[in-house]
């Protein structure tokens, strides 16, 4: 019984350790390089998001129809909505052609379309 314990501690122990070991598993999040990109002095950046009741609302608006679609990757529902003076300015990466113009539409609904400024890219992966 002792043997059982301490060969599946060991077993854990050693698996534990080839995870620690794996770069796919400590990778920086996928946009984590292009945040660094996007940090300088010229870029919108979420804590830019206007505490407006209007502002605010349209951003809790467009989040909404992002996150209650299940067809949208993760990506897609994450992508950062930042609303300043009406304006809506769109940024991440998306899966694909189709999810960027579907998010882009959606902010569209709900903002209007000369309001909206998509910084969206389609992700590599």
């Amino acid at each position: 019984m002792k043997g059982t314990i301490l060969l599946s501690a060991g077993g854990f122990l050693l698996a534990t350790q080839l995870l620690a070991a794996d770069p796919a598993v400590n990778a920086d999040a996928d946009n984590t390089k292009k945040n660094q990109i996007h940090n300088g002095t010229q870029a919108l950046s979420a804590d830019q998001q206007s505490n407006s009741a209007s502002d605010v609302e349209v951003t809790r608006k467009i989040r909404r129809e992002l996150t209650s679609n299940d067809s949208l990757s993760t990506y897609a529902k994450n992508v950062k909505i930042i609303t300043n003076g009406g304006v809506v300015v769109l940024k991440g990466p998306v899966k694909d052609r189709k999810e960027k113009e579907f998010v882009e539409s959606q902010a569209a609904k709900v903002a209007g379309a000369d309001k909206v400024r998509s910084e969206l890219e389609i992700s590599a992966n």
